[in-house]
């Protein structure tokens, strides 16, 4: 857990880093051509954001499951039972973990499904979120450099 804790701080800070770089386009002295310099700064930002995120849900995700089976009250698996009512976890039979998208659910025995964390939605989400934006301004970056090739090329 403390590893994943560690991977996911090292993805935030990277974040920050880049988002530091984005927010240094602001100045004067920018490398030009300067949009194409911001949208590649801003996809790195997003990219690492994206990893930071995601990670914390990976190793969430790992953790209730190396839980399971792992000494005195481990099955059904703690994250089933810890800060659930007894009529919710009444029938519990097994688990299943995911981890794309992100998930620990907590099957019962008439066959419903209840989540075992509601935080694995936000991850989810974000973290596709943010990887859609990195590759979008990525591609966009690549479009830019292009245009602007093709514009120098055409001008006599």
């Amino acid at each position: 857990m403390l590893v994943g804790l560690g991977v996911s701080a090292a993805c935030a800070v990277a974040a920050l880093v880049a988002a530091a770089g984005t927010a240094a386009m602001a100045f004067p002295g920018r490398p030009e051509p300067w949009p194409v310099h911001l949208m590649r700064r801003a996809a790195a930002t997003a990219a690492w954001a994206a990893a930071a995120v995601y990670c914390l849900g990976f190793f969430a995700v790992l953790a209730s499951e190396s839980a399971f089976n792992d000494g005195a009250n481990s099955v059904p698996a703690p994250a089933c039972l810890d800060g659930f009512d007894p009529a919710t976890i009444q029938g519990l039979t097994h688990h299943r973990s995911s981890y794309l998208p992100l998930r620990f659910d907590c099957v019962r025995d008439d066959g419903s499904v209840y989540a075992s964390d509601s935080a694995y939605v936000w991850m989810n989400w974000s973290s596709a979120f943010l990887a859609l934006s990195a590759a979008l301004l990525a591609i966009g970056a690549g479009y830019a450099t292009e245009f602007r090739a093709r514009k120098a090329a055409a001008t006599p």
